[in-house]
C-alpha cells in the first residue's frame, strides 16, 4: 500500500532554524503569555498607565493610529492636524529615552534574578552573550548621560 506524503512541510533536520522566523514566533508567544498572565482584565491592563495623564508613548501611538486609520475618531473629536503631528514628533525623543531606561532597568533586574547573558541574548534576539552585555553597557551609559543633562 502506498503512503501519501504529509502535506505539512517539516524542517530540514540538518539546517539551523531561521533566527528571524523563530524570533517572530517568540514575539507572538510573548505577547500572548504576558497578556494571559498579567493583563487578563481591564484593571490589570490599566495599572501601568496614569489614570488621567497620557504618557508620551501613548500619545505618539494614538496620533499614529488615528492618522493611519487603525483607530477611528469619535463623534465631535477634531481631526488630527499638523500641530498634533508636530506634538507627537516632539515626544519621540522623550519616548525613546523612557524606552532606554525601561530596557536598562529590565536588564538589571534580569541579572539580579540570576539570568545569564546567554539567556538575555536569546530574549533580545542577539547572537552572543557579549552582544547582550555590550547593549546593556551602552544603554546604561546613555541613560546615565541623559540623567545628568536633566
Amino acid at each position: 500500500m502506498a503512503t501519501t506524503p504529509d502535506p505539512t512541510p517539516t524542517a530540514d533536520p540538518f539546517s539551523p532554524p531561521d533566527p528571524d522566523q523563530a524570533r517572530a514566533q517568540r514575539v507572538h508567544a510573548s505577547l500572548f503569555r504576558i497578556a494571559e498572565r498579567h493583563a487578563a482584565t481591564d484593571t490589570q491592563r490599566r495599572r501601568q498607565a496614569h489614570p488621567s495623564v497620557i504618557g508620551p508613548h501613548e500619545a505618539v501611538r494614538l496620533v499614529s493610529f488615528l492618522l493611519s486609520g487603525a483607530a477611528l475618531l469619535q463623534e465631535d473629536e477634531p481631526e488630527v492636524d499638523r500641530a498634533d503631528i508636530t506634538a507627537a514628533l516632539s515626544l519621540v525623543p522623550l519616548m525613546r529615552g523612557e524606552m532606554d531606561e525601561l530596557e536598562a532597568g529590565l536588564l538589571r533586574m534580569a541579572r539580579g534574578r540570576g539570568m545569564t547573558w546567554p539567556e538575555i541574548a536569546f530574549g533580545l534576539g542577539l547572537g552572543t552573550p557579549q552582544a547582550a552585555r555590550q547593549r546593556y553597557e551602552r544603554l546604561a551609559d546613555r541613560t546615565a548621560a541623559d540623567g545628568e543633562q536633566l
